[in-house]
């Protein structure tokens, strides 16, 4: 594919595949623990992105500086953000206020890039930041309900957010020289061995091999935690990571829509002024 067209194809491509989590999420929930369904998922990436470094002859990095950059950037991407989310909806955090309390990850990203990466974030994508997080507050707005949240699971699903937020500053600090196929499977590597311990130490290790466990967890594996994550990667090498961060906005209107077209969840007038403000944001967060 000519190298410009990928790079305008890759923020809606990252956009819709990472939206699936959503559904494989919803998918699984019947069938496996979630840190279980996790740990699994983080050794089949890793092996089948082993696989695909060792056939195509890639040099594995020759000095520690590198590998722990890589297995940093695993745990805060994958490990600890995906089990946050993971255990606070299944302790009793709705899945609605998980996804507003995630997609506080663009205003995070604005706050910190300054001071740790040295980006200047200009007034138009504060505005396009502000827009965005408000359409998304809308879209899961009549998911939230009226129950009592669980201070625990919000603080766990906050402590996730911002362990994404760190692990994407991270890999734009540090992880910009590795091929991205040896960088993701070395991050898998770490995403791992940061959750097996939780996997022993909370849960007994359940998962039904069902058809529908199966296929997602390869949707999983294939789709999300390799196409959807190199996508990531290389947003991130590409551009600014607040631009990046932006793109998340986006998230739960087209995991509303899939839900919407697979479910039947029926969609309100508010919902979809929140997916229309949503895009608004991110296209004045984009521009130049």
């Amino acid at each position: 594919m000519n190298p410009t067209l990928f790079a305008r194809l890759a923020p809606p491509l990252f956009v819709l595949i990472w939206a699936t989590g959503f559904i494989v999420a919803r998918f699984v929930a019947p069938y496996a623990e979630p840190l279980t369904f996790l740990f699994v998922r983080y050794v089949l990436a890793t092996l089948v992105l082993v696989g695909i470094v060792t056939v195509a002859r890639m040099s594995w990095p020759r000095n520690w500086h590198d590998w722990r950059n890589s297995l940093i950037a695993g745990i805060l991407l994958h490990g600890l953000y995906l089990g946050g989310v993971f255990w606070s909806v299944k302790h009793g955090l709705p899945a609605g206020i998980s996804a507003l309390v995630a997609g506080l990850q663009p205003l995070a990203t604005g706050l910190l890039a300054g001071s740790l990466l040295g980006e200047r974030v200009s007034r138009r994508r504060w505005l396009g930041i502000g827009i965005g997080f408000l359409g998304a507050a809308l879209v899961v707005a009549p998911k939230l309900g009226a129950g009592g949240v669980p201070p625990l699971a919000l603080g766990i699903c906050l402590l996730g957010m911002l362990s994404i937020t760190f692990g994407t500053i991270w890999q734009k600090r540090t992880g910009s020289t590795l091929d991205l196929r040896v960088n993701a499977a070395i991050q898998y590597i770490g995403a791992a061995a940061v959750t097996l311990p939780l996997v022993l130490l909370t849960e007994e290790g359940h998962m039904d091999l069902t058809l529908p466990l199966l296929g997602a967890l390869a949707w999983a594996v294939l789709g999300l935690s390799i196409g959807a994550i190199g996508l990531l990667l290389f947003l991130i090498r590409r551009g600014a990571v607040v631009g990046v961060a932006t793109l998340l906005y986006l998230v739960p209107p087209v995991a509303a829509l899939m839900a919407f077209a697979l479910f039947g969840e029926t969609l309100s007038p508010i919902q979809l002024a929140g997916m229309a403000l949503a895009a608004l944001g991110v296209a004045v967060a984009s521009r130049n």
